[in-house]
């Protein structure tokens, strides 16, 4: 099976959720809960954006934009992403953000890693369904691929094709330039290979 989505964040503004829908052209949406440690880091959008996807039947994933540089920042940062997302369902995942900022590329790829199985590891023990947004770049030359199989990817290759990937991915993110009726400037488009919906709430995960 293959789902459209989009993901969005503040950087998209106030968002006509129904337009969206109506649109046909989108089956869920992701969004971003917020960033690093510190609760005020909620994305500012991200109630709304929340609020406006279950108004309309819109499915809806979120992510966590991290700035962990070891496990223990990585821990935290997921409990703030708790803070942030709790009393709310979520039919897709709660993805960990993981990107090319400086302190993190300095780090080893074990560290990164660890980081990442930190954060996620911290989430599952909560009852979320979750896992590792990251390019094909930096999953292939920044972590260590092998150790992360027990996580789903949602990964990052812009294009036709995604290439090569090294871990089976359920999402795939191949745009950053998209055009949807209800959001004003790009948003970056996804498909997704399986049926989350179907897998979390059958867990009873995210809330359900």
């Amino acid at each position: 099976m293959q789902t459209s989505g989009i993901d969005v964040s503040k950087y998209q503004g106030k968002i006509d959720w129904a337009a969206v829908k109506a649109s046909g052209k989108t089956a869920f949406a992701i969004i971003r809960a917020g960033y690093g440690r510190a609760i005020k880091q909620i994305d500012p959008f991200f109630a709304d954006n929340y609020k406006g996807c279950k108004a309309v039947g819109m499915p809806v994933g979120a992510y966590w934009y991290s700035y962990a540089t070891d496990t223990e920042s990585a821990r935290n940062e997921a409990k703030t992403c708790l803070e942030a997302i709790k009393d709310k369902q979520f039919e897709y995942p709660v993805w960990f953000d993981q990107e090319y900022e400086p302190r993190i590329k300095a780090l080893t790829d074990q560290q990164r890693t660890d980081i990442v199985k930190a954060f996620c590891e911290t989430l599952e023990a909560a009852g979320y369904y979750t896992g590792l947004y990251c390019s094909r770049d930096w999953l292939t030359n920044y972590l260590l691929p092998g150790q992360l199989k027990a996580y789903d990817v949602w990964v990052a290759a812009y294009g036709t094709d995604p290439g090569k990937v090294p871990l089976p991915y359920g999402m795939w993110q191949y745009s950053s330039k998209g055009r949807v009726p209800g959001i004003s400037g790009n948003v970056d488009l996804d498909i997704a290979y399986k049926d989350y919906p179907a897998i979390i709430k059958g867990a009873h995960l995210n809330g359900f």
